[in-house]
């Protein structure tokens, strides 16, 4: 089966050429899709009757079927989007005053195993598929009347670890005759993967890249994020700092706040040093409730630690979370379907 939301234009021109069809029939079959929100070829009026009957036998717009919706009291959306082999992953549509924005998953769970996060608690069962990922930006486009300008990497798996298929999938998103989202709308999040962060850096796309800091010393990381045995925070900051300066775009610092663990003020004063010299943001996340036995901080404890940023001169924002009463904020995504089997986690990264 080929799927129209996992090629690129030229490559549809090339599917459509081996086909014996004309290449030009490709602008069309995108406006439809990408335009129009089309799914079925029958619709395509303008094709003639012969492809849109080949391209039914053989092809589909997508690969995903919405299972379940969730609306939040906010107005997000949580989307649970089952794929060809049974297995559901789960999207994130947010409402803003002039925008929307899609939380999509890169991997069916997470290898990475974070404390505080549910998809990390699934494990991974696999990667997403180029056209799962953009699938999931046309439902979520679907489900809010085309209102939809950002698309964010930060719902379930670790994106930097399926390069190769979200890097695809951020093409097509990105290119004009697709979805035509700005680079400078679409973020990658890494639980940080230096070797991939610096490849990253070379795409020549512009990116917003957000690092999971979490903590401002390599113990208390260690503990949060086992990856950090592998890559340590000197190296995660070493590729952060790179990152900003081959490609001039601010990083994000994520740092989600866990009650008496590293929201203390002297922890905000050593991220400080940390994140210091380079264009970055720090973004606070006060802990929704997942995986592990953590608990939010008070919101005075969350205003400390932000005025000890901002007093060392660090930029700063604390995250609107939503729909945390639909488990469909920061931390709270995971599938429940995986392929064969039924898992009892239901939050994510």
């Amino acid at each position: 089966m080929t799927y129209i939301s996992g090629l690129l234009p030229h490559e549809l021109e090339q599917f459509l050429s081996a086909s014996g069809h004309d290449p030009y029939r490709a602008r069309q079959i995108l406006r439809w899709a990408y335009r129009r929100g089309a799914r079925d070829f029958a619709d395509m009026s303008d094709l003639p009757q012969a492809l849109r009957e080949q391209l039914a036998a053989n092809a589909a717009v997508h690969p995903l079927v919405e299972v379940a919706r969730r609306e939040a009291r906010d107005g997000s959306l949580k989307l649970s989007l089952r794929l060809p082999d049974g297995a559901e992953v789960e999207t994130v549509l947010m409402p803003y005053a002039r925008r929307a924005t899609a939380c999509i998953s890169s991997q069916i769970g997470c290898a990475y195993r974070c404390a505080f996060c549910a998809s990390g608690g699934m494990g991974l069962e696999r990667d997403l598929t180029a056209a799962e990922i953009v699938g999931q930006v046309l439902c979520a486009r679907a489900v809010g009347a085309g209102r939809l300008s950002n698309v964010v990497f930060m719902g379930m798996g670790e994106p930097l670890a399926n390069y190769e298929a979200v890097i695809r999938a951020v093409r097509i998103i990105n290119d004009p005759a697709c979805l035509n989202i700005g680079a400078r709308h679409i973020a990658v999040s890494t639980c940080g993967l230096p070797q991939q962060m610096r490849r990253l850096a070379g795409e020549g796309l512009g990116l917003h890249l957000a690092v999971s800091l979490n903590a401002p010393d390599d113990a208390l990381r260690t503990h949060l994020m086992p990856v950090n045995r592998g890559h340590p925070l000197g190296e995660v900051i070493a590729a952060a700092r790179e990152y900003a300066a081959r490609t001039g775009r601010k990083v994000s610092f994520e740092y989600c706040l866990l009650a008496g663990v590293n929201d203390a003020p002297a922890q905000a004063t050593a991220v400080a040093k940390l994140v210091g010299g380079m264009p970055a943001m720090v973004n606070l996340i006060p802990y929704n409730a997942a995986r592990g036995h953590f608990r939010r901080p008070d919101p005075s404890a969350v205003r400390a630690f932000r005025r000890e940023l901002e007093r060392r001169g660090v930029e700063v924002a604390v995250r609107r979370s939503f729909g945390e009463e639909v488990e469909a904020a920061c931390g709270q995504l995971a599938s429940s379907r995986r392929t064969g089997a039924v898992t009892q986690g239901n939050q994510g990264k």
